[in-house]
C-alpha cells in the first residue's frame, strides 16, 4: 500500500467527512447547545464508531449486503426514519438557557452506535470497501482505510462541533437559535432524501 494511495485516500476522506450530513449536523447542534467540551464524547463516538464500521465492512461484513440485499433496504428505511426523528428533535430543541435539565449531549457510546443506523455512513463504507488494494495479511488494507478515515473524521467532527460552539453567543436570541436549528435539521432531511432515492444496488461491496 503506497504513500501516494494513502495520501489520495486521505484527501478523499476529508472531502467526504467534511460535507454536511447527519453526523456533522448533530455535532454542530450539540456544540451550539452544550458547548465544545461537553460535545467531545459525541465527537469521539463518531470517529471511533465510523472507523470500526469501515474496518468490519472491509474485512467481510459487506458480503452480507451482497447475499441479502433486503438487509440493505431495511437499513436504508430504518436509518431514514431515525434521521427524520432526529431532524425533528433538532428543529424543536431549546437553547442552552431554557432547555430542560433532562436534555444532555450524546455519550461516546451513543455517537458510535448511531453510525450503524446512519445511511450516509453505510453508503460511504460499502462504496469504499471494495476499493482497497490487496495486502498480506488481508486485514491490513481495511485497517489502514479505517485509520485514514478516522484521522479525517477527527478533523471534521471537531471542526463541526467547534463551529456550533463558536456560534453560541450569536445564537443567544430565540430567532437566531431557531433558524440555526432549522438549518441543521434541513441538512439531515436533504441527506434522507438523497439516500431514499439513491440506487445502492450498484455500490461496490
Amino acid at each position: 500500500m503506497s504513500f501516494e494511495y494513502l495520501l489520495g485516500l486521505f484527501v478523499l476522506a476529508l472531502g467526504l467527512s467534511w460535507t454536511p450530513g447527519p453526523n456533522n449536523a448533530l455535532l454542530a447542534s450539540s456544540g451550539a447547545r452544550f458547548g465544545y467540551v461537553r460535545t467531545l464524547p459525541h465527537v469521539i463516538g463518531v470517529v471511533s464508531g465510523f472507523g470500526l464500521m469501515m474496518f468490519l465492512i472491509g474485512i467481510g461484513l459487506s458480503q452480507v449486503f451482497e447475499q441479502f440485499p433486503i438487509v440493505r433496504e431495511i437499513l436504508r428505511y430504518v436509518g431514514a426514519a431515525v434521521l427524520l426523528w432526529l431532524a425533528w428533535k433538532i428543529a424543536t430543541s431549546h437553547a442552552s438557557t431554557d432547555r430542560p435539565r433532562s436534555e444532555k449531549p450524546w455519550s461516546l457510546l451513543a455517537g458510535a452506535a448511531f453510525q450503524w443506523v446512519n445511511p450516509k455512513a453505510w453508503v460511504m463504507a460499502i462504496s469504499l470497501a471494495g476499493q482497497a488494494p490487496l495486502t498480506e495479511p488481508d486485514w491490513l488494507a481495511p485497517l489502514m482505510v479505517a485509520l485514514v478515515f478516522a484521522l479525517a473524521g477527527v478533523t471534521s467532527a471537531n471542526g463541526w462541533a467547534l463551529f456550533g460552539a463558536a456560534l453560541q453567543r450569536f445564537l443567544s436570541t430565540p430567532v437566531r437559535f431557531r433558524a440555526f436549528n432549522l438549518t441543521m435539521a434541513g441538512l439531515i432531511v436533504l441527506t434522507v432524501l438523497g439516500i431514499l432515492f439513491a440506487d445502492l444496488s450498484g455500490a461496490p461491496a
